[in-house]
């Protein structure tokens, strides 16, 4: 990982651990996130670090709801992975180290719910990115969190038409945030394509409607999607930095390493990197086979709905399959987690 670093090109830590963001930060990291998903896993994976926490905040709020102590711990945990990222941002004067927090999946039907704790989460720290889903709704938020000054880490994406409907929604948002005399320069917002998670969408459709491929072609749409993203917005100097995640295999980290875009990539994952015997190289610029592409093309409407500009239309994108299993995913996370708290403050 360090060499990728000293290749220019910035990456950060998914992980809900703060120390595991500092092992990444020593490295060269330059961020972090963390979503509902993530949180859960850490309280399950780390009780010792988790479980004295969730103990304390249910005996300095004995009258607080299982919500109320969830939420407090994700505070609590963003505030110390807010500071280790703290050098960075201000060493890069605000341009990189900042932490990326996730508004309640549970929010995603509902603009001003998400804009309110979006508000409240972008208080905490000032080196805070808020996380937002890019459905209708949620881009509509997103703008909104965008105008009022708030820097923006779109979550719940996937393809290229929902970047280019984050990337027009931050350029409404940022004009006006420059009418309301904000510094609207320095928010460079950011947007997530999940690509581990377009490849598992097409695995899904492959075993339901038991169509074969040539082995290994699923596992390149996720990035053929993401360097179709990464052409577009060098062509076009769209607002927002694509940002890769949702990792699965070696070829998500190595094929999509380029100075201009960003990847965050779970701690699991990249100590796997960091010992693999490849050297890193700038690939972002270097194309996916093109009879890959076209087979993609040829067998999955999902592909073609992912890669294409005009593949989809915001109204479509909560019923993407993609989608639809991320959120529920990351709702059953929350749940999860609201368990963990539940089983503490019942003990």
């Amino acid at each position: 990982m360090s060499q990728m670093t000293a290749l220019g090109a910035d990456w950060w830590n998914d992980s809900g651990v703060p120390a595991e963001l500092g092992e990444a930060v020593a490295l060269g990291a330059v961020g972090g996130t963390s979503n509902p998903v993530i949180v859960s896993q850490a309280v399950k994976a780390q009780p010792a670090l988790c479980n004295p926490i969730i103990d304390r905040l249910i005996a300095e709020n004995p009258s607080d709801t299982e919500d109320d102590i969830a939420w407090k711990l994700i505070h609590t945990l963003a505030l110390d992975a807010a500071s280790r990222l703290k050098p960075v941002f201000d060493a890069t004067r605000g341009a990189k180290g900042f932490l990326s927090v996730q508004v309640n999946a549970k929010y995603y039907p509902n603009k001003e719910l998400m804009v309110a704790q979006a508000t409240q989460l972008a208080s905490l720290a000032p080196n805070i990115a808020i996380k937002a889903p890019a459905t209708e709704v949620g881009i509509a938020a997103i703008e909104e969190m965008t105008a009022r000054g708030i820097r923006v880490n779109a979550t719940v994406s996937f393809t290229v038409p929902q970047a280019l409907a984050i990337s027009a929604a931050f350029e409404r948002g940022l004009k006006r945030a420059r009418a309301a005399g904000r510094d609207a320069d320095a928010i460079r917002p950011y947007i997530t394509l999940m690509i581990g998670r377009v490849d598992d969408q097409l695995k899904r459709v492959a075993e339901a409607d038991k169509i074969t491929t040539t082995s290994g072609a699923i596992d390149w749409a996720g990035i053929a999607v993401f360097k179709h993203a990464h052409q577009i917005f060098k062509r076009s100097g769209r607002p927002g930095t694509l940002l890769a995640a949702a990792y699965r295999h070696e070829g998500h980290w190595s094929q999509i390493i380029g100075r201009e875009v960003l990847q965050t990539v779970p701690y699991t994952w990249w100590t796997k990197f960091n010992t693999t015997a490849a050297a890193p190289s700038l690939t972002l610029e270097t194309p996916v086979d093109p009879a890959i592409v076209a087979e993609l093309r040829a067998k999955f409407p999902d592909f073609i709905r992912a890669h294409d500009e005009r593949g989809m239309t915001p109204a479509d994108f909560l019923g993407y399959g993609a989608t639809q299993h991320t959120l529920k995913q990351f709702l059953g996370g929350y749940d999860d987690l609201i368990a963990s708290v539940r089983a503490r403050a019942l003990a």
